[in-house]
């Protein structure tokens, strides 16, 4: 049993390599005045909000079921989008001038959010590789959001189980365990 632990956790380790070297990243998009800012979580994006007025004055992704901080202030109209299972952030877009002032957040099932005012030079942030998704933004921040860059990473491996959605609906996580070399699917309260 010790051996087939060890085993699991090397061969793991040698699949989880090759996803390092899949990364890229959008340099960012504005002025960049201000203090700077990254919306980094645990998992994939399942979520995300944008406040916006004439410009985007606040930011934030759900990773999983835990929302991040807000960058920024949660003042003007809110626009959210909430991720399914098998869809992922794929493109960022926007115009921005001293501060971002609209973004556009499209998904690998081609739905978009769409915030703020289009004014200002068009930016364009997508990943290198087609296999590869929004991990993470960056920027940088006064008052409203003055710069943003994007941070892409392959996919990660999203398995489908029956019975797994409507636990995630009720906020309980879907737990894959190895048992004696078959996978087992339980559910944690």
């Amino acid at each position: 049993m010790l051996f087939l632990a060890i085993f699991a956790v090397i061969a793991a380790s040698a699949i989880a390599e090759p996803e390092t070297q899949s990364y890229s990243y959008s340099p960012p998009a504005g002025s960049g005045s201000g203090s700077p800012f990254s919306i980094i979580g645990e998992g994939r994006i399942t979520a995300v909000r944008v406040w916006e007025s004439s410009s985007i004055r606040g930011i934030q992704f759900r990773y999983g079921f835990t929302w991040s901080s807000v960058v920024g202030y949660m003042s003007g109209q809110l626009q959210e989008m909430e991720l399914s299972d098998d869809e992922a952030i794929i493109q960022i877009s926007g115009k921005a001038s001293h501060y971002v002032q609209s973004v556009v957040i499209v998904t690998s099932k081609g739905r978009h959010l769409e915030a703020g005012q289009p004014s200002g030079t068009s930016f364009n942030m997508y990943p290198s590789r087609k296999d590869a998704e929004l991990v993470f933004i960056s920027g940088t921040n006064h008052g409203a959001m003055t710069s943003i860059a994007a941070h892409w990473g392959r996919k990660a491996l999203r398995l489908h189980f029956p019975g797994c959605f409507e636990a995630r609906r009720r906020q309980q996580l879907c737990v894959l365990r190895f048992a004696r070399s078959k996978v087992m699917i339980t559910r944690q309260t």
